[in-house]
């Protein structure tokens, strides 16, 4: 007989945390374009999207296309350099179209970019495990209002990171502002729901306003960003002018087109 297992630590320990993931919502079903368009980003920025895990959306669209058309798509962003890794929550058709396609749902995650106010409803547990049966969410919970992002108590203080954000490492500041009092490095990424300020260079990436607060701003001392973003809307290196680099500046939006200026 074998004998009795002494430990009792688990073979692996599982921890939800915050993960930088793509969200690419469909507005026009041309697989070949979307391809395209996606092999043209992962060109521009290799570092930012080679391989990068990517949630398809397919909340602009009419309907959820068949299973052979988002296969097809599938397979046409991972040749275009990407990897889609799951559908973003919609209906209870996009449940049995992500079991299909051997993808998970991520029950939350459209919400979290959608703009305050919009035509988002937040989805809750209770929803995801009804979507999981195949039941549309019930009528009381898909007339639940737009999600909005809650408010900091009056008083509290944002994130203050004293401390540089090295390479690799994730820094999230929710339902605040985040204020980073050293540099943020290449690799590095640093999130908040409210504005982003760094009193150091910013080389890696900057995302102020996650949960689609679009009056959202990042500021730094010293431009060299890899990537800024404003509820969603974002830019990449290639994209952001080259006079500014190693300058004050400021990220926001204004009239859904995001705005990089110096502070000079």
């Amino acid at each position: 007989m074998a004998a009795a297992r002494m430990d009792f630590e688990p073979a692996g320990e599982l921890k939800i945390g915050q993960v930088g993931i793509a969200n690419l919502r469909v507005r026009t079903l041309d697989v070949a374009r979307l391809a395209e368009e996606m092999r043209e980003r992962v060109a521009r920025a290799p570092k930012l999207f080679s391989r990068a895990a990517v949630v398809l959306d397919f909340g602009g669209l009419p309907q959820s296309p068949d299973r052979a058309t988002a296969q097809a798509l599938v397979d046409a962003l991972r040749e275009a350099g990407v990897l889609p890794v799951a559908l973003a929550y919609g209906t209870a058709g996009n449940d049995a179209l992500a079991q299909a396609l051997g993808l998970p749902l991520l029950a939350k995650f459209r919400a979290a970019y959608e703009p305050i106010g919009g035509d988002a409803r937040p989805v809750e547990a209770a929803q995801a495990a009804t979507a999981g049966a195949g039941a549309e969410p019930p009528a009381e919970a898909r007339a639940a209002p737009p999600a909005k992002v809650q408010a900091p108590a009056a008083g509290e203080p944002g994130l203050i990171q004293a401390s540089p954000v090295r390479s690799g490492q994730e820094l999230y500041a929710g339902n605040r502002d985040l204020t980073v009092l050293a540099a943020v490095g290449a690799g590095a990424e640093v999130i908040a729901d409210g504005s982003i300020h760094i009193y150091g260079a910013l080389r890696g990436r900057a995302l102020a306003g996650a949960q689609g607060n679009e009056k959202a701003r990042i500021f730094c001392r010293e431009f060299h960003a890899e990537l800024v973003a404003v509820a969603g809307h974002y830019k990449v290196l290639d994209e952001l002018p080259r006079e500014l680099r190693g300058k004050p500046a400021q990220v926001w939006l204004e009239g859904g087109q995001l705005r990089v200026e110096s502070m000079e």
